[in-house]
């Protein structure tokens, strides 16, 4: 499964999309639905992250959290592997269930979180498949009802005001407006801009818990080269510009992709 670039901020906010192999449905009945959320919220409580918002939609589905005691990688990886294995017994069948990892994008500041919660619970109406008010794989009904089961919920509505009723009301006027804004979309795949290249290696590094300058040290050749292939393997840069994203040599490139000098 290849790795997709991971771009990480100081505040640990992310907008994340999980979308099926080769684009097919793998939250197919209420069954499926029920256990993804039961599964996100289960990873939840255990303090691995806070959720902000999520849609589960039949191909995909997006989650707004922010790191806690785990890094992205890690949480969403207990929380697709643990669906895999469910899915895979379920349907009887083997394999890839998630298509590479998960896409995500770092929130960058308060309007553009309440934007992409917006636009996460405004999924199923984008998709034609109902108002978001009856929509019932998603956070919004928590949001605008008093039973509310994410605690972050509050944090969120005391952003438009600390009075409970009017907070709803002004949060659901926000919810209506028209999205301008472009967030991660199904359709989305920008695998070959050099920005994605210096996000694959910013969360690589994390990932392996070095640095750009510890990878010019044979102390970690071994993440160097791993680094090196994955990028040749997935990615259709030229040596120079992997080279130099990296900050080593362009030799040493040129030596992992087993091709003769010029």
């Amino acid at each position: 499964m290849p790795r997709l670039p991971r771009k990480y901020n100081d505040i640990g906010i992310y907008h994340i999309m999980v979308r099926g192999n080769a684009k097919q449905n793998i939250f197919i009945d209420s069954q499926d639905k029920r256990k993804i959320i039961k599964t996100i919220l289960q990873k939840r409580n255990e303090e691995l992250f806070s959720i902000y918002a999520f849609c589960i939609m039949n191909n995909h589905a997006h989650l707004v959290v922010k790191e806690l005691n785990e890094s992205i990688s890690k949480f969403m990886k207990r929380i697709t592997t643990s669906y895999a294995f469910y899915f895979n017994a379920k349907y009887d069948r083997v394999g890839h269930v998630f298509q590479d990892r998960f896409k995500s994008e770092i929130i960058k500041d308060e309007p553009y979180l309440l934007s992409v919660i917006r636009y996460v619970h405004n999924n199923p109406e984008k998709a034609c498949v109902m108002s978001k008010e009856k929509y019932p794989w998603s956070s919004y009904n928590d949001y605008i009802s008093a039973d509310k089961n994410l605690p972050e919920v509050k944090e969120i509505l005391n952003i438009f005001s600390h009075n409970t009723e009017q907070s709803i009301e002004m949060f659901k006027d926000f919810s209506n407006q028209i999205e301008r804004r472009d967030f991660l979309d199904v359709g989305m795949d920008n695998k070959n801009s050099k920005e994605t290249l210096f996000q694959y290696i910013e969360g690589f590094l994390k990932d392996n818990n070095i640095s750009k300058i510890d990878l010019k040290n044979n102390k970690y050749i071994l993440q160097r080269n791993v680094l090196i292939k994955n990028i040749i393997k997935n990615y259709n840069f030229s040596k120079r510009t992997i080279a130099k994203a990296i900050g080593i040599n362009r030799e040493t490139v040129r030596k992992m992709s087993k091709e003769p000098s010029p």
